[in-house]
């Protein structure tokens, strides 16, 4: 698979007129999909979670060409064999994994990526930690990429990850980065109609996450857990017991969104999207932050008279960003039961204000109303027939039609357009400042600072430095003290960083 032949295979995808022989593998033994090029855009999966059996699915739906599942990695086999039936079952035929390219290590991405050939798709879905990481090795076999966000957690690795993107656009590599607001035909006409100054100068942004806890954000201790998953009482993430134990890093990774080092924590697995999407609506980044934060309750997973949850998360976030033109974004995050529940992003300008999203990632609902009292809620059934029996919302002056497209699978389409048709295509710079600009509002939660966006890029606390060398009985990046408690934020306390 040496260099030299992508642009062959790239024109090759474009007129479906040649073939050239696949190259010989080096490293691993692999065995080859097929024994000459075709117009197949070959992907290979690494992360077989939820997300990850998402992105194959969008992926195996675009319709501009044939598309094939042939590898898949994971370190956890029950992850790999539930995406595995689920994408043969509704895919079957464009899925061709048999056993000897399903791969179970943290060497497994290696493998699954010299499946592939120039022009094909490797996605990297894993905990975002590992980002930086799959990329490495996907650039230097000449490889495009769909990754996931957030494709950084600090800014050592947004750093690397900057470098890395400027290495995938001098091989001409297609690199997608799965912000699927950015692709959303409804937000793009929103953006177009706030630039071109139908609600006024854009003043003030504000986004909203607040729902009960979601994923792996609190974590009991780890033989609470443990006991758990062996009662049957866990649920699909923990994985099945396992009769030996389960490791410290095995653990950490099933419940990734407890610790910062695997995910950034639940702000920036869960918050990112909101955040991105008002910074593409104000067309920049902001260049400061503050915040206040903290944990009210310590007992989401964890029943009182056994302790307390052990996850480094608040469960609820003020943040107030600032923009170089003194505008701000104000984000609220809260994930506790019980309260008022909101998932929104808003955009108000001197004229009026324009809804960015309205009650989840997809629909958005995107509109437009003269001065700032507006609908907030997405109306039941925002679709033609409801219009027509609801009577016409006060102030409105634009809506975009429904029903929308799917982001989610535009995202993909764009992709796969790209590298058919050979078109420019690298989003890594774009999702690792909003990754970055992410990191800078959860740090000043963490620290109770006032965070620059130098001051996170150029911070040198790494999570997890040592990354790309963890191996299955290894240890993690974070140590558990006595009992079994990890590092958490201190704000004030500790400022310099988000945890000792």
């Amino acid at each position: 698979m040496n260099q030299e032949s992508s642009p062959s295979r790239r024109e090759f995808l474009k007129t479906t007129g040649t073939t050239l022989a696949v190259g010989a593998l080096a490293g691993a033994t692999i065995p080859a999909v097929h024994a000459a090029q075709d117009s197949t855009v070959q992907i290979a999966l690494v992360g077989c979670g939820g997300r990850g059996t998402g992105a194959a699915q969008n992926a195996l739906q675009v319709q501009n060409g044939p598309i094939k599942l042939v590898a898949m990695a994971d370190v956890f086999e029950d992850r790999l064999s539930t995406s595995h039936k689920a994408l043969h079952d509704k895919f079957e035929g464009q899925v061709e994994v048999p056993n000897d390219r399903k791969f179970i290590s943290f060497d497994g991405y290696k493998n699954a990526i010299d499946c592939l050939r120039p022009g094909d798709v490797a996605i990297f879905a894993t905990p975002p930690a590992f980002r930086w990481v799959h990329f490495k090795y996907a650039i230097e076999k000449g490889i495009n990429v769909f990754m996931e966000k957030p494709v950084t957690v600090d800014g050592p690795s947004t750093r690397k990850m900057l470098a890395l993107g400027e290495e995938a656009k001098k091989k001409n590599l297609k690199v997608a980065v799965g912000l699927m607001c950015r692709h959303c035909k409804a937000r793009g006409e929103l953006f177009d109609r706030i630039q071109n100054g139908e609600i006024g100068d854009l003043i003030t942004l504000r986004c909203y996450r607040m729902h009960p806890p979601v994923g792996s954000a609190f974590s009991p201790p780890k033989h609470l857990w443990e006991e758990s998953v062996a009662s049957g009482a866990g649920g699909k993430k923990d994985g099945p017991a396992s009769a030996k134990g389960i490791s410290e890093l095995e653990f950490q990774i099933r419940r990734f969104h407890s610790f910062l080092w695997a995910s950034g924590g639940l702000y920036s697995d869960f918050y990112i999207h909101n955040i991105d999407e008002c910074c593409w609506m104000k067309n920049d980044w902001p260049v400061s932050a503050q915040a206040s934060g903290g944990r009210h309750f310590r007992n989401h997973m964890t029943p009182k008279e056994k302790g307390e949850d052990i996850d480094q998360n608040f469960d609820n976030y003020s943040v107030e960003y600032t923009f170089g033109d003194g505008a701000k974004l104000m984000l609220y995050g809260r994930t506790m039961v019980g309260c008022h529940d909101q998932f929104a992003s808003y955009a108000h300008g001197s004229k009026g204000v324009g809804v960015i999203s309205t009650s989840s990632h997809s629909p958005a609902y995107c509109r437009i109303y003269r001065g700032q009292k507006f609908t907030a809620s997405a109306r039941r059934g925002r679709g033609k027939a409801s219009q027509q029996t609801l009577p016409p919302e006060e102030n409105l002056l634009w809506s975009y039609p429904q029903p929308e497209p799917n982001p989610y699978d535009l995202e993909w389409e764009d992709l796969i357009r790209a590298i058919r048709q050979d078109q420019p295509y690298n989003e890594v710079e774009r999702g690792a400042k909003a990754s970055l600009v992410t990191s800078m509002g959860r740090m000043a939660a963490h620290t109770g600072q006032i965070i620059t966006y130098d001051d996170i890029l150029n911070c040198e606390h790494e999570f997890a430095p040592t990354v790309d060398k963890l191996i299955t009985d290894g240890p993690a990046p974070l140590t558990a003290d006595a009992n079994g408690r990890y590092p958490i934020p201190m704000p004030g306390i500790i400022t310099d960083r988000e945890y000792a």
